[in-house]
């Protein structure tokens, strides 16, 4: 699945990571994705959160009053938790159903919101960005940008795909 991804959702994964590692968190879940999706700045996801007021820093004290901080670093390969794996599951069938042959980070946060359930989902509401107001600007930013954001799937030297 993660040969689809393009170059700005290869990020957020990465920045989810990085995110789970500065909270001491010993997997990858929602709250990281979320995270990693408003860190990355760039991609469309980050744009609609921004345009909702979600910024970075109320959400990681959002996900640390819920969750709170690990008790020691965690070391090696962190996996993904069951809940988001489904979200990354989500978030391919959310690009196919706009008709994308990629996973933009626009369908990772569409695929975050459908999933609904997740600590991400939950800090998004208590913030005020419900799942429809989500869903419809990143709907909005993808009418605007027509597809205009530069799509590279499958690495650096990829051809860019319409």
């Amino acid at each position: 699945m993660f040969e689809k991804f393009t170059d700005k959702a290869r990020r957020v994964v990465v920045l989810a990571q990085e995110e789970a590692k500065l909270l001491n968190h010993n997997y990858i879940g929602t709250e990281h994705l979320l995270l990693g999706l408003i860190h990355e700045g760039e991609g469309v996801a980050a744009k609609a959160l921004e345009a909702l007021g979600i910024s970075l820093e109320p959400v990681r004290e959002q996900v640390q009053e819920v969750i709170g901080q690990g008790q020691t670093p965690p070391t090696g390969h962190i996996p993904f938790t069951p809940r988001a794996k489904k979200v990354l599951e989500l978030s391919l069938r959310e690009a196919l159903q706009l008709g994308h042959s990629y996973i933009g980070t626009e369908h990772l946060l569409l695929g975050l919101i459908k999933e609904g359930e997740g600590v991400a989902a939950q800090v998004l509401t208590k913030l005020g960005a419900d799942t429809n107001k989500v869903r419809s600007q990143v709907v909005q930013l993808l009418s605007g940008f027509d597809n205009k954001e530069t799509v590279n799937v499958g690495g650096e030297n990829a051809a860019p795909q319409k």
